[in-house]
């Protein structure tokens, strides 16, 4: 009787008297190494997703990013400061420059003299640090703009917001906390000039509240 064969990767193997069908009858071989690997394979689908669902699908350990979509005005400013270069290219931590988020409630700007630590040897020929040269030398900061902002009845503090998602969040290192900043500011290491682009409502801080067990009593957020 004649015999057919058809291998899968050296796992598979059907060999065996062929049929009226003309089909051969089925035969394992190495089955047994065939199964392991594909449970491993289901196996590190299920852990990956896992980790997903953990940290809501950001990357972000123990945190779930509130959601919500805003299309801001743009908003002008005395140098087109480019977040992506220093960000995204250069890997400069979002905290180098606004130095006071970690300890106050407001991030803040660098003094001019913290950029021409830099900029008085880097770049010097591009457009915009001849204008931030200009500024310098004049003894004179830019006169930056404000994108992100709250009323005056909203106490938002950037300390307790890092110290909850990055400092007191096993398995967050400081090198990530652009990840914790989109939350509110979108993806601004991919921007230039800031653009709003989260709402930064009541009802965007409530689901954020919610999802992360963040406090609910009126007075932690209305002073």
């Amino acid at each position: 009787m004649s015999h057919g064969y058809l291998s899968l990767h050296g796992y598979l193997s059907l060999s065996g008297p062929v049929g009226s069908s003309g089909v051969a009858a089925p035969h394992y071989r190495g089955s047994r190494y065939f199964l392991m690997a594909l449970a491993a394979m289901v196996l590190g689908f299920f852990l990956a997703m896992s980790s997903a669902w953990a940290d809501g699908g950001t990357g972000v350990p123990n945190a779930v990013p509130p959601k919500g979509e805003y299309e801001g005005k743009n908003v002008e400013q005395p140098i087109e400061f480019p977040h992506n270069i220093h960000v995204d290219v250069n890997k400069i931590n979002c905290m180098y420059c606004h130095t006071y988020a970690r300890r106050s409630k407001v991030a803040g700007i660098p003094p001019t003299s913290k950029c021409m630590g830099c900029h008085l040897v880097i770049a010097t020929d591009k457009p915009r640090i001849k204008k931030l040269t200009e500024y310098w030398e004049k003894k004179e900061p830019p006169r930056w703009k404000k994108v992100h902002d709250v009323p005056d009845f909203v106490h938002f503090t950037h300390e307790k917001h890092l110290k909850r998602f990055v400092f007191d969040n096993e398995g967050m290192s400081v090198d990530r906390v652009p990840e914790v900043c989109a939350f509110c500011h979108g993806e601004v290491k991919k921007m230039t000039v800031a653009h709003k682009v989260k709402p930064l409502n009541m009802g965007f801080c409530a689901r954020c509240h919610e999802a992360n067990k963040g406090p609910f009593d009126c007075w932690k957020c209305h002073k």
